[in-house]
């Protein structure tokens, strides 16, 4: 298929050089699209169906036998040969079972190594005298070795994973999923499933991927092209709000209050108190006539425009049209006919604009804020009523700043400024977006994304347990609600697919006390997985638990407190242990990542140890962001954990645990 897109001649075919460049640029995509992968195979399964999908079941009927796979491919006269994982033939493969067999005599699932096929195993779902049994294949898949960056999971989506997937393009889909539920590979899946559904249309509206953090991206972005996907773009909530250099910090209660959605209407105020009401007429000359549009007429033209709570700028720019027309009508009761472009020359006319400048000013967005930030008064004047007097001396800034470029913007001074931004000029809107690890954002940046997606819809996917900053979200309802998105669908994911039982069983004490209620994940996989607790005595005792765990297939993680990662890094190099930084791509020579507890959300290592628990707790500014984001670095492991410790474990962790 690649050879023959590889092979078309173009020349003959294009109008003009424009049309060629654009023919051109969909042939090297498609190219790219079609690009083989060394250790992934084309197909993983086979359905044969008792009746051909479609026509009458009567009983003598032919059945069709298809192969299922990560892409469509035919052969060279165009039929199929392999069936892509994403069309409604597919289904079955991941929704049939004993109980609803969905006119499927056999299911077929390929074991392959290194691109191989190593093995094969059938469920013969139609058959009453086979029992249903679980997948070998199935379990070997979901247990291999991690080594190299997040890979697909199209040969084992569960149902219910399956019914996400396949949700609408209409809909906004929250997924809340405990740690190795899958949901960040069923967001992806998503994506691609909505891809294929909807191409055309989300080819003109566009779809995007936001990530916590650059190494999140970069472990996550060979998903969708590994499944032919290569128009998805992939951001953090900080690269979509960049409107400004970030270069400051704040602490923790100014940052709390800069993202409580209350700001919005905050700078909301601030930018209509720069609209003054008229007090003066308008006065146009065209050649020896001169027209007057009187004050109170200028005022009513302008209230209309704030009565339709238009975005600022757009309503700037309607005034000297309104001012313009309401010229045009006095000529015409004058007996003069004018058309559009007198008009379009009267909103040009110098009297009208230095009417709108002063009635209706240009504002800056960056401006707007940095007054906000700096001057009590203004700040003082606009948030009455909304933020009380110790808010408001929280996020004022203790020393002037002369300009918006010498400022020390911090990231939630930025969304403030992307928030203004918005009410003065509307944010495009996208197809489609996945919003990963939902759970960290601050109202304020809910409001940022929804922004992105307001024509269209999101699939939002967190854990409440794994919140992990002072302003963490709640509840997903009220998530949905600073999204734009209050229709959305909450579902659950508990299957945990990926940390092994003993390790989940472990980090679940936790649960009680960072989200009581919340349903602990039960973990599928029949390897309970290595696990161990050790009482050391310093760094290099560490260094040994990593250099164990080396010897084993796979990725290792070494996680740590943000502080301690200079120290550890010391001790892997003076022992000749070679590590690399969270994001980086491991290799069969360098298979150990040395990951700050910080970055370590939403990456996963074959194994893991983890030094110093109680640092990890005391890192964060109160102890349940602390138990979070310990909870958050115990389960990174997928085959097995050892947790090092000098100071006493946190009590949380303490009850009924065999310390080695």
């Amino acid at each position: 298929m690649r050879e023959d897109v590889e092979a078309l001649d173009i020349r003959d075919v294009t109008a003009n050089w424009v049309n060629a460049a654009v023919l051109s640029r969909q042939i090297d995509d498609r190219i790219k699209a079609l690009a083989d992968l060394s250790d992934t195979p084309l197909f993983f399964g086979r359905l044969d169906y008792l009746h051909a999908p479609g026509e009458d079941r009567a009983e003598g009927a032919s059945g069709e036998q298809f192969y299922i796979g990560r892409r469509h491919v035919h052969d060279a006269d165009g039929d199929p040969m392999v069936i892509d994982w994403r069309a409604p033939v597919s289904q079955p493969f991941y929704r049939a079972s004993k109980k609803d067999p969905m006119d499927i005599g056999l299911r077929r699932r390929f074991g392959y190594t290194g691109g191989e096929l190593t093995a094969y195993e059938d469920e013969r779902l139609s058959d009453p005298a086979e029992e249903a049994t679980t997948s070998k294949l199935l379990q070997q898949e979901i247990e291999r070795p991690r080594v190299g960056p997040m890979r697909d999971i199209v040969a084992t989506i569960q149902p219910e994973q399956d019914e996400i997937v396949r949700s609408g393009l209409g809909g906004t889909v929250c997924v809340q999923g405990g740690p190795g539920t899958g949901k960040t590979a069923v967001g992806l899946h998503r994506v691609a499933y909505l891809l294929y559904a909807h191409r055309e249309r989300l080819a003109r509206t566009g779809t995007l991927v936001i990530g916590p953090n650059k190494s999140f991206l970069h472990y996550i972005e060979q998903v969708l092209p590994a499944l032919g996907e290569l128009s998805v773009q992939q951001a953090t909530v900080d690269d979509l709000v960049a409107q400004v250099e970030v270069r400051g910090t704040d602490e923790a209660p100014a940052a709390v209050i800069k993202g409580d959605a209350r700001m919005a209407e905050v700078l909301r105020r601030a930018l209509y108190s720069y609209v003054t009401l008229p007090t003066e007429p308008v006065v146009v000359v065209r050649g020896s006539r001169r027209w007057r549009v009187p004050a109170y007429e200028l005022e009513e033209l302008v209230r209309q425009l704030l009565d339709r709570e238009i975005r600022y700028g757009a309503a700037r720019e309607a005034l000297p049209q309104r001012i313009a027309h309401a010229v045009l009508v006095q000529m015409e009761r004058a007996g003069e006919a004018p058309d559009d472009r007198v008009q379009d020359a009267v909103a040009r006319n110098s009297a009208v604009k230095a009417a709108v400048k002063a009635i209706w000013p240009a504002v800056d967005p960056a401006k707007l804020v940095l007054r906000l930030l700096t001057e009590p008064e203004f700040l003082d004047a606009h948030a009455a009523g909304i933020l009380d007097e110790d808010e408001r001396r929280t996020i004022l800034w203790a020393k002037p700043v002369r300009s918006v470029k010498s400022a020390k913007w911090s990231a939630a001074d930025a969304v403030l400024i992307d928030e203004a931004a918005d009410l003065i000029q509307r944010t495009h809107s996208l197809g489609h977006v996945v919003l990963d690890e939902a759970q960290d954002l601050s109202p304020m940046q809910y409001r940022a994304v929804g922004r992105r997606c307001t024509t269209g819809s999101a699939t939002v996917l967190g854990d409440l347990a794994q919140g992990t900053t002072p302003w963490a979200t709640r509840s997903w309802d009220e998530a949905l609600g600073h999204l734009g998105k209050q229709e959305g669908v909450i579902e659950e994911l508990t299957a945990g697919f990926r940390v092994p039982t003993d390790v989940i069983t472990y980090a679940s004490r936790l649960l009680p006390h960072i989200a009581p209620g919340l349903t602990p994940v039960a973990s599928v996989r029949e390897n309970p997985g290595f696990f161990e607790v050790r009482a050391i005595e310093g760094a290099d005792q560490v260094v040994a638990a990593c250099e164990e765990l080396l010897a084993h297939e796979g990725s290792t993680g070494l996680i740590a407190a943000d502080a301690r990662i200079p120290a550890l890094a010391e001790a892997l190099t003076a022992a000749g242990i070679g590590y690399l930084a969270p994001g980086e791509e491991t290799t069969r020579e360098t298979r150990l990542t040395l990951v700050p507890a910080s970055l370590a959300k939403g990456l996963e290592y074959d194994y893991v140890v983890l030094d110093e628990p109680r640092a990890v707790v005391d890192g964060e500014p109160d102890e349940r962001t602390g138990l979070r984001r310990l909870y958050v670095a115990l389960t990174r492991a997928v085959s097995g954990l050892v947790v090092a410790h000098t100071a006493p474990l946190p009590e949380q962790l303490t009850r009924s645990v065999h310390v080695l």
